[in-house]
């Protein structure tokens, strides 16, 4: 299955991958020099450190870079009244009348602890292009399924970007 990411998403990918390969790269490459220099390499810890998060940065590059090779590009707009990508949504569990809020993202930018539940989601899934006052069923599995009801729809971008995470 591909990963499914918006164009903002591989843009903000490849700026990460810059970002590795033209600052941080360099920096750590230099640490690693000196750790070399402090001499005796089978018992120099700050060597193994700076071997390691060198070798982290080089796993991080490669695996955006293979997020961006497999990636299916989808489109991140929707109706000014439906819910969308990137949109907030405050529901109502019909059953528990309790509420929350998420924020609907991309695949690699889910997070369920913070509330960014993916478009693969089963809530995602369940309330994606529906409107405010909607109630969707939400289907964990054969035996399991409960009611939501769509309260509000936010599609500020100013607040939402900043809950969004790095990949």
């Amino acid at each position: 299955m591909f990963n499914q990411l918006t164009q903002k998403d591989i843009d903000d990918m490849m700026a990460e991958i810059e970002e590795r390969k033209v600052v941080i790269r360099p920096k750590l490459l230099e640490a690693v020099k000196e750790a070399r220099a402090h001499g005796d390499l089978s018992e120099n810890f700050e060597y193994y450190a700076a071997k390691k998060e060198k070798n982290a940065n080089e796993s991080r590059i490669r695996f955006l870079e293979r997020m961006i090779k497999t990636a299916e590009v989808i489109d991140d707009s929707s109706a000014s009244d439906e819910v969308g990508i990137n949109d907030t949504v405050r529901v109502l569990y019909v059953e528990d009348k309790e509420e929350d809020e998420y924020t609907i993202v991309s695949t690699m930018r889910g997070d369920a602890l913070n509330n960014l539940i993916t478009i693969e989601s089963p809530i995602g899934k369940a309330i994606m292009g529906h409107k405010v006052g909607d109630e969707v069923t939400v289907n964990v599995s054969a035996e399991c399924s409960y009611t939501i009801k769509i309260l509000k729809i936010d599609k500020d971008d100013a607040g939402k970007n900043a809950r969004l995470r790095s990949f």
